[in-house]
């Protein structure tokens, strides 16, 4: 029931984040690497797979994911200190690698259950617009801006249930991911950047 994943946290520091499990077990994972990496590169709309008719979900997984109910272990970050209420989403180590030297601010933060992409995203919101929103939040940070996001994030949900809903009410088609290999990614220097020289290697 209970997912663990690795996710990178403020200073580019991984952490193990918690998450109820919304796909099958064993589900492979370089489909959604493959699709989010394609995504970052061609700067295309942020489209989630889950909407694209994602055969890895189980039963109801799409609207779980939507809700944000699968995010909710996540309170055990916020406790732990690894995360905060609010603030950018914390991202893959495959994710992260891709990210260029003017693109690692939302790094000085604490990662969020929620945050200013959250709450602001559009159907046609690009990477570099999510970063943009990111970056808005790290120079505008006050309890004010959190407590805005916070009363936000419910009505956001409500609007991905209902896409969620329409969505998944048509045929759902068959997933097809860029082919690239991951293996040919460059590893950036941000973690020796932003955390020093303690910096642990990033991996699971």
């Amino acid at each position: 029931v209970l997912f663990r994943q690795t996710r990178i946290g403020r200073g580019g520091k991984p952490f193990t984040i918690y998450k109820f499990r919304s796909m099958k077990p064993q589900a492979m994972t370089h489909v959604h690497e493959a699709h989010v990496e394609h995504l970052i590169r061609s700067n295309q709309p942020m489209v989630k797979l889950d909407l694209a008719g994602d055969p890895r979900l189980i039963k109801g997984g799409c609207l779980i994911r939507h809700a944000g109910i699968d995010e909710l272990p996540q309170l055990i970050n916020v406790l732990k200190g690894e995360m905060s209420l609010t603030g950018p989403r914390p991202c893959l180590p495959s994710e992260a690698r891709l990210y260029n030297a003017g693109q690692l601010r939302r790094f000085q933060v604490l990662p969020g259950l929620t945050g200013n992409w959250q709450v602001n995203r559009k159907e046609s919101t690009t990477f570099r617009e999510m970063v943009a929103m990111d970056d808005e939040y790290v120079d505008r940070f006050s309890p004010a801006g959190d407590l805005g996001i916070i009363l936000r994030t419910p009505f956001a949900l409500l609007g991905q249930m209902k896409h969620c809903a329409k969505t998944r009410a048509r045929k759902p088609g068959t997933l097809e991911a860029p082919t690239r290999s991951l293996s040919a990614v460059p590893r950036p220097a941000y973690s020796i950047a932003m955390s020093g020289s303690g910096t642990r290697k990033l991996s699971d």
